[in-house]
């Protein structure tokens, strides 16, 4: 390997000579991999293609010592670091463009102990890794809804999915963490050992260190759960919208449906006559008694008549993959989101004139009914707090590379995402952040826990070593006006 030139966490640049380089590589076990080396251009595709940066070097650890030499490396020499799990954050925050990434995607072990309700996977994993493992036995815990989704990194942001009106964020059952922080340190934290950065580490986790490993709690899920897809014609979005409104209010804990505004797909499963179509639709999972599941689904089966439906008993791994040929890796993705505690007719009316108006062929109106334990745990019960959450909904637009639209398609969703703002709660979800969110917007996310959270990035990386983030910038509190 000849000399490397990387970026720095200033913005300037360092030439690393040959020696140095090679130093760093023989203190790893896993790969150290440059432009053009085999293996690089699969270790920096990540699903966002509207991401465009490159990294200078990459390290693919094989274990914790790895992570360790990384970090050290990294902060010895001042570089830019990022740390890459599934690679599925919309603002691109896997990669350090010129930097130092650090490729999780190694580390993909599974451990469950089904006596204890327990368990742990190392930070590689996706969401589909951890459900396979853990539904042998009947058990999951709450993360997310597609199961190419890295599981660190929608984790330590906060995570939601079909099981968090249950049993809360993914956060609420974080049980522990093996993490490597600035200082090369290999810390564990839970609610009784380094408490203070584990209470960070629930909500705000990516700017506190790297996460080798996850330990969370289990639940009695499956493995048959009711579920999938059900939707009806746009003419009839008045009369969807209106259900969902009523159902949501009323749902027991065990259903969870989100509601998408879209145009239907060109599938098999689709009427050919509606491919190409606007239509309102149910993604829905039922994780309660079978035998009640139609009682649960009465608001939904009165509607009658719909274009689809695929509502049917079905393994929960299965229906946790459904929708994961909905976001195709590598097409562009351009989303404007926010949290709301409640549905009035005002905001579903705006969320139905945007889907009528809405110019973008793979574009989505999402509402995600969130609401139930996460409502009722205290708001500094850990930093995700936003605990008046009952949805997450937003804009999501995609379209394919190179479209030639690409420029109007963005300003759309801009737009839309103004359109929604004002039925916020004035909270947002961090995992949905785009590139161009700056610091206010990651202080609306932490609300009151902010300034907690300011000193514990003080106290355990006051150099911001991990800048490549939503981030938390350790001097943000002395430059506020």
């Amino acid at each position: 390997m000849t000399q490397t030139t990387l970026v720095t966490r200033s913005g300037s640049t360092i030439t690393l000579p040959a020696e140095t380089v090679e130093s760093f590589s023989q203190q790893l076990r896993g790969p150290l991999l440059a432009p053009g080396e085999p293996g690089f251009d699969d270790a920096i595709r990540i699903w966002n293609g509207m991401v465009e940066k490159t990294p200078a070097l990459v390290v693919q650890p094989t274990g914790t010592a790895d992570v360790v030499a990384a970090v050290n490396f990294a902060r010895e020499n001042d570089l830019l670091v990022s740390v890459k799990g599934g690679g599925h954050n919309i603002g691109g925050t896997a990669l350090a463009d010129g930097g130092l990434t650090i490729d999780m995607s190694n580390l993909r072990g599974v451990i469950v102990d089904a006596d204890r309700r327990q368990v742990t996977a190392q930070a590689g994993c996706k969401l589909g890794d951890v459900d396979r493992e853990t539904q042998l036995f009947g058990l999951a815990t709450p993360l997310g809804f597609i199961s190419k989704t890295g599981i660190a990194g929608l984790t330590l942001g906060g995570g939601f999915g079909y099981l968090t009106r249950r049993f809360g964020w993914a956060v609420d059952n974080l049980l522990e963490v093996e993490i490597v922080t600035a200082d090369g340190q290999v810390r564990r934290a839970n609610s009784e050992e380094n408490a203070d950065l584990f209470w960070a580490i629930r909500g705000a986790g990516h700017n506190f260190g790297i996460v080798t490993s996850f330990t969370y709690r289990l639940h009695e899920v499956g493995p048959i759960v009711y579920g999938g897809l059900i939707a009806w014609p746009a003419a009839r979005a008045e009369e969807v919208l209106a259900t969902y409104r009523e159902l949501t209010a009323t749902a027991p804990p065990e259903l969870t449906v989100f509601q998408v505004l879209m145009r239907a797909p060109p599938a098999p499963f689709v009427p050919p006559e509606a491919h190409g179509e606007r239509i309102c639709a149910f993604a829905v999972c039922y994780t309660g008694d079978l035998d009640t599941v139609e009682e649960a689904l009465t608001p939904i089966r009165a509607l009658g008549d719909p274009v689809v439906d695929m509502l049917q008993p079905l393994p929960y791994a299965q229906l946790q993959s459904s929708l994961d040929d909905t976001e195709p890796t590598g097409h562009h993705y351009y989303w404007k989101t926010e949290f709301a505690s409640e549905l009035t007719p005002e905001f579903q009316a705006t969320v139905a004139e945007l889907a009528a108006e809405c110019p973008i062929p793979g574009s989505q109106l999402v509402l995600a009914h969130i609401g139930g334990t996460i409502n009722d745990r205290a708001d500094d019960d850990g930093a995700i707090g936003n605990r008046d959450v009952r949805f997450v909904y937003g804009a999501a637009g995609m379209w394919e590379p190179d479209n030639p639209h690409a420029a109007e398609f963005r300003q759309w969703v801009k737009d839309a995402g103004t359109r929604l703002q004002p039925f916020s709660t004035g909270g947002n979800y961090i995992n949905f952040q785009t590139a161009e969110d700056g610091e206010e917007r990651v202080r609306a996310t932490y609300g009151a826990n902010y300034d907690r959270l300011l000193e514990l990035k003080q106290k355990y990386d006051p150099d911001n070593v991990f800048r490549v983030n939503r981030n938390i910038h350790p001097q943000a509190r002395a430059e506020r006006p």
